[in-house]
């Protein structure tokens, strides 16, 4: 990771999951607030992210942002983090030409970047291109830090994406930096990671379940990982806040206006 005089290469992974089940089953992603989807909001925060993918939904995506489905369908974030993270690798060590091919499979559906097929290698510690790892540090093309983001975090800014980053590079020993909300609750799927770590920890996870991450909880992955934390001191309306239920979205519209 760049010290703290200059920022390390971020990525993006943004996780449209969950059945919405209290909306009707809608795709809440799509749902606009302020006159924009809630997923655009989250991709604007991370504008300057390279690569940013988009796992679960992926119809519509903007030009430079790339998709892919965890398997099964609704697998739960830990698979669809892992899905993220095995294009992220795959797009990074093959320096972005041509369709992506994943090699771990933590388990994508037949549509990435519209079209390429996933294999099905089984999912275990060490089979995320490992080859891009030196010594704990991401070398080559790896982005070295990767924004893990829920898609129905329409207050998300670019600068609540920034202090994220400038909390990781203050905290050495950590290997992510998440938000918590006002009563000490931790938003982990609204935070910045070590690539590098965040990899190591998913296959951890993954070996201990006979490579099947389906399911699993983000608690279990995050015992995995060291994690900092880091209140909201904005201004604003706060960043992790997020969509779950009709109520929720009008807040949001209303924060927003």
């Amino acid at each position: 990771m760049t010290g703290a005089t200059g920022a390390s290469r971020l990525a993006a992974v943004v996780l449209t999951g969950g059945a919405g089940r209290r909306m009707g089953g809608v795709d809440k992603p799509a749902l606009p607030v302020g006159g924009r989807s809630m997923r655009e909001r989250v991709l604007a925060a991370v504008a300057d992210a390279e690569p940013r993918i988009v796992v679960g939904t992926t119809d519509g995506l903007p030009p430079r942002v790339h998709g892919i489905r965890e398997r099964p369908a609704g697998g739960g974030p830990v698979a669809a983090t892992a899905a993220g993270l095995a294009l992220l690798v795959s797009r990074s060590t093959s320096g972005n030409r041509g369709p992506a091919v994943v090699e771990w499979a933590a388990a994508a559906e037949d549509t990435v970047d519209g079209g390429s097929t996933l294999g099905e290698n089984t999912v275990g510690e060490g089979s995320l291109g490992e080859g891009a790892v030196d010594g704990g540090t991401v070398v080559g093309s790896m982005p070295a830090t990767v924004a893990l983001l829920a898609a129905d975090l329409p207050l998300l800014t670019a600068s609540a994406v920034h202090d994220l980053r400038t909390a990781l590079e203050g905290a050495p020993t950590a290997d992510g930096v998440v938000y918590v909300d006002d009563t000490g609750r931790p938003q982990w799927l609204c935070g910045v990671w070590r690539t590098a770590s965040l990899r190591r920890a998913l296959g951890r996870l993954a070996t201990r379940h006979d490579g099947v991450l389906t399911g699993t909880s983000v608690r279990a992955l995050m015992a995995e990982l060291t994690v900092a934390e880091l209140a909201w001191r904005g201004s604003g309306p706060p960043p992790w806040f997020d969509c779950d239920t009709d109520e929720d979205l009008r807040r949001a519209e209303e924060w927003i206006r």
